[in-house]
């Protein structure tokens, strides 16, 4: 028994597996015939299974809002967070980008920029294909020290990347940082076709704007390079306004067995949805970009 009143019980939630990145959870067919009655299947289906389990509740995250809607038609319940992402607006190169961007945020992304360069660091972009089996060793142990630093449980395996690496070349790309030719810090990232997922990073050293240069800017030139549309650095970060990130909407969707449960958490989903509203549009007014670029 929870605080609840309500009997514990196993949940079911259908993320990415420790990504938290918006996409498609009903997967069917891009050509099936009647994907609504197929797309319901499965969510009738899922949902006999949880019941059969006895599951207490079932979770679709980081749904995309077209199927966020089609759920919460359907009974779910609607939760709205916030990300943010950059987004290109035609932009060819770094430059470019800057020119879009208020003096003052422009004049501190090239300072940050500028003293990590004369902290002596340079930087190398590495697919499946160019990384070795010592990067992504070298990069697992930054991973699991980031971690344990901050007293998480490290679930990827380097076994992980390694099979990632080789499965998917071109799909991820490792971002590392050297001084004196030893790697000081790295970033691993998920390639898409129009989108950057920036996931982990870590360090052995403190370098002043080292973090951003090497999980945003290296990222956003990279988008700028490959022509990729947007670029979604992970969760949390109010800091990433500034760097040209914009406060963005997330979803997921909720079914909970018990009825009295659910009503419960359907007026706090009301409530919760406006002050998120509210606290997005006031971050929207510290947008970094000049009023013609970000209206």
């Amino acid at each position: 028994m929870n605080a609840t009143g309500c009997a514990t019980t196993p949940s079911w939630s259908r993320p990415h597996p420790y990504t938290p990145a918006s996409g498609p959870k009903l997967l069917i067919a891009q050509d099936a015939p009647e994907p609504d009655g197929l797309r319901h299947l499965l969510l009738e289906t899922a949902r006999q299974l949880a019941e059969a389990e006895r599951a207490s509740s079932l979770h679709w995250l980081f749904t995309p809002e077209e199927e966020t809607t089609f759920l919460e038609a359907r009974g779910y319940l609607r939760r709205t967070g916030c990300q943010f992402h950059w987004e290109n607006q035609g932009w060819q190169d770094f430059d470019d980008f800057l020119a879009a961007l208020s003096h003052a945020k422009r004049k501190n992304i090239r300072r940050e920029r500028r003293k990590v360069h004369e902290a002596g660091i340079r930087f190398r972009q590495l697919d499946g294909q160019t990384a070795s089996e010592a990067d992504w060793a070298d990069f697992h142990q930054l991973y699991e020290t980031t971690f344990d630093r901050k007293g998480g449980l490290p679930t990827l395996s380097l076994d992980f990347f390694l099979d990632i690496a080789e499965r998917l070349p071109a799909q991820v790309l490792l971002v590392q940082a050297l001084k004196d030719n030893q790697v000081v810090a790295a970033a691993f990232n998920l390639v898409g076709e129009t989108t950057l997922y920036g996931r982990h990073w870590g360090c052995r050293a403190h370098y002043d704007s080292l973090h951003f240069e090497t999980c945003y800017y290296q990222g956003l030139d990279f988008c700028l390079q490959r022509g990729l549309q947007r670029f979604e650095p992970g969760a949390q970060g109010e800091h990433k306004i500034a760097r040209g990130f914009l406060p963005t909407p997330t979803w997921s969707a909720h079914w909970l067995a018990d009825a009295h449960f659910a009503r419960a958490v359907q007026q706090f989903l009301q409530h919760e949805t406006e002050g998120m509203q509210d606290y997005m549009d006031e971050l929207a007014g510290h947008s970094p970009y000049r009023r013609s670029e970000s209206a």
